[in-house]
């Protein structure tokens, strides 16, 4: 037997045992645990510091199981796990008995997806059930696209962390909500509206707020230690050496557009020009900053187009207001 199907047999009886298993998607890790078992559901909580009222993702190992696990399957969302699943796209429908209300946040409602990356679909497999698994990270900090963002951050509070390497798509997966009359798109992610919209057919809606509480809604999420400002592209290497130059120590995402510019600031990153790899490696881009030291990291947002709308959607979470100490 393989040194990886030895992890996963071992993760699965992690599982099945009512322990935490950090494991890989193709958009971030996941810190994993038996979606039937309330007490592990709850130990997530603990371990991230996230509010027992934000809802979890239910992981299934096929789209013919969603009917296991929700109260009703409609027309539309049938459509979209047909087209997008194994992908990052999570579902927002009824929840089903297996469900726990832990798991949910105590809504009458449940998120789900089928993961893209073997790893974590040959866990499903070989585990038998569904597992809930929010990014492995604390709540509200920047989520990790290795297993070593996850032993950095999380360390022995974790069972065991299944390595499948570094996370393809690097941002959440696509939430929406299939419950009303009208699918709308309630955190942007891996999959685009550009594509949600030419298999349905007609616009979807990202609405600015909705009555369905689903993760990555919190007013400061994604967030690095360093304090985010959002800058005009114009505008970021004035604010940078601003900032550097009344004491901070400055960080810059430096917009392709500024890819020749010189700035005085502590550290920088240089942005690539595809909308793809900015999604890829833009948690490892703040990871990075962090690293190097700065308090305060100036960006500006990406045309939201395409991955750009994701992209923009988590940095204006990583620059929302701080909890107050």
């Amino acid at each position: 037997m393989t040194t990886i199907a030895t992890d996963i047999e071992r993760a699965a009886g992690v599982l099945r045992a009512g322990g935490l298993v950090a494991l890989p998607t193709e958009t971030v890790y996941g810190l994993g645990a038996n979606a039937e078992d309330p007490v592990a559901v709850a130990r997530i909580f603990q371990v991230k510091g996230r509010p027992p009222s934000h809802p979890l993702i239910v992981h299934i190992a096929a789209a013919d199981q969603l009917d296991d696990w929700v109260e009703e399957v409609p027309a539309t969302a049938r459509l979209l796990a047909e087209h997008f699943w194994p992908g990052p796209l999570t579902l927002v429908l009824r929840r089903g008995h297996r469900v726990p209300l832990e798991a949910t946040g105590g809504l009458e409602t449940v998120a789900v997806r089928v993961p893209d990356h073997p790893v974590a679909l040959a866990l499903l497999s070989a585990f038998g059930g569904g597992v809930t698994a929010p990014s492995a990270n604390r709540f509200g900090s920047v989520s990790p696209t290795t297993a070593d963002h996850v032993r950095a951050e999380l360390g022995d509070a974790v069972d065991f962390v299944l390595d499948g390497g570094s996370c393809q798509v690097g941002v959440e997966s696509t939430i929406v909500d299939v419950t009303g009359e009208m699918p709308s798109i309630l955190r942007p992610g891996g999959v685009t509206r550009e594509d949600l919209e030419a298999v349905l057919g007609h616009p979807v809606a990202v609405p600015a707020t909705s009555d369905v509480r689903v993760p990555g809604q919190h007013p400061s999420h994604y967030a690095p230690r360093a304090r985010v400002l959002l800058a005009e592209p114009e505008k970021v290497v004035a604010e940078a050496e601003l900032a550097q130059a009344t004491g901070h120590q400055v960080g810059v995402l430096l917009p392709p557009c500024l890819a020749d510019a010189a700035v005085k600031a502590h550290a920088m990153v240089a942005l690539p020009d595809s909308l793809d790899a900015y999604a890829r490696g833009l948690y490892g881009f703040l990871r990075e900053l962090d690293r190097q030291g700065c308090d305060l990291i100036v960006a500006s947002l990406p045309v939201e187009e395409g991955l750009g709308l994701a992209v923009a959607n988590r940095l204006r979470r990583a620059a929302g207001p701080r909890p107050s100490a």
